[in-house]
C-alpha cells in the first residue's frame, strides 16, 4: 500500500487540487486529470460523511493520493474520517505541541493512542476483513497538521517535533489574517513567515504543502523547497472556465 508519506519521502513535486464542490463526479474527473493528490475539504466545503465516503470511491481507482481535511481537531471526527477509509489527514489550525499529541493520539488505537475500535463495521479493515488492521493502522495513517495563525508559528518548532506528525501544510489566507493582513495574503510579512515557517520545518526533518495562490505561485513554491503544492480549487477551475466561455462567445 503507498501512503502518502511515502509519496513525500521521495522527493518529488506533488502537485494537488483542493474538492470543494462536495460530488463524485468532479472528484472523478479531477482524479483522472492527472494531480498527484486531492484534499477533500470537511472544513469549508458542505461535505458530509456520506458525502466524502462517494468521492474516496469515485477517486480509488484512479492515481491521485486522497487527502481529507477534517473541520477540526475533535477524535470523534477523525475517528471517522479514518474508519470510512481515509489514511491521510490534514488537520487545520494547530497551535501547540499538545494539541499535536492529541491528533496524532486520535489516529491511533489503544495502546498507542485513543481511536475508538470499530474494526468489523468499519470500511477501513474491509468491514472485518483484514484480520492485522487493527495492529497496523497507524503505520499507514500519515498525520499533516495545519500551520495558519501567529500561535502557530510561534510553537512550530515543538508541533513539528511531535512524535507522528508527518507533514505540515501552511494556510496563506487564515495565516495572513492572523498577522493583521486579511485577504492580503501577498503582504511581505505573512511571505515572510512563510519562508521561515518552511526553513523551520524542513530543518525539523518534515515536508511542507502549501495552497498556491497562482499557477506561477506553484512553480516558485516548489523550486523554493516545498513537497507538495495545491494548484487551486474545483470551485476555481469551474469558475474560470465558465466565464472564458461566456466571454468568448460575445
Amino acid at each position: 500500500m503507498m501512503r502518502f508519506k511515502d509519496r513525500l519521502a521521495e522527493g518529488k513535486p506533488l502537485r494537488g487540487l483542493w474538492q470543494s464542490l462536495a460530488t463524485p463526479y468532479t472528484a472523478e474527473i479531477c482524479a483522472r486529470a492527472g494531480f498527484e493528490w486531492l484534499l477533500f475539504d470537511g472544513e469549508h466545503a458542505p461535505n458530509t460523511l456520506p458525502l466524502l465516503l462517494a468521492q474516496l470511491q469515485a477517486v480509488t481507482p484512479f492515481g491521485a493520493m486522497p487527502i481529507a481535511r477534517t473541520p477540526n481537531d475533535e477524535p470523534a471526527i477523525i475517528k471517522q474520517y479514518l474508519d470510512i477509509g481515509f489514511t491521510t489527514l490534514l488537520v487545520p489550525m494547530v497551535e501547540s505541541a499538545a494539541q499535536a499529541a492529541r491528533i496524532v493520539a486520535a489516529t491511533r488505537f489503544p495502546p498507542h493512542g485513543i481511536r475508538g475500535v470499530a474494526s468489523a463495521t468499519s470500511r477501513a479493515s474491509g468491514f472485518g476483513a483484514d484480520p492485522t488492521y487493527l495492529a497496523t493502522a497507524h503505520e499507514n495513517v500519515t498525520v499533516i497538521l495545519q500551520i495558519e495563525s501567529r500561535a502557530g508559528l510561534e510553537a512550530l518548532d515543538e508541533i513539528a517535533a511531535t512524535p507522528g506528525v508527518d507533514a505540515l501544510f501552511i494556510g496563506p489566507a487564515d495565516l495572513a489574517a492572523s498577522l493583521g493582513h486579511l485577504g492580503n495574503p501577498r503582504h511581505d510579512e505573512v511571505q515572510a513567515a512563510i519562508t521561515n515557517t518552511l526553513m523551520r520545518a524542513r530543518a525539523a526533518g518534515k515536508p511542507v504543502g502549501i495552497f498556491a495562490l497562482s499557477p506561477d505561485d506553484a512553480k516558485a513554491r516548489f523550486i523554493q523547497g516545498f513537497s507538495f503544492v495545491s494548484l487551486g480549487t474545483d470551485i476555481g477551475l469551474l469558475t474560470t472556465g465558465a466565464c472564458a466561455l461566456l466571454a468568448q462567445s460575445a
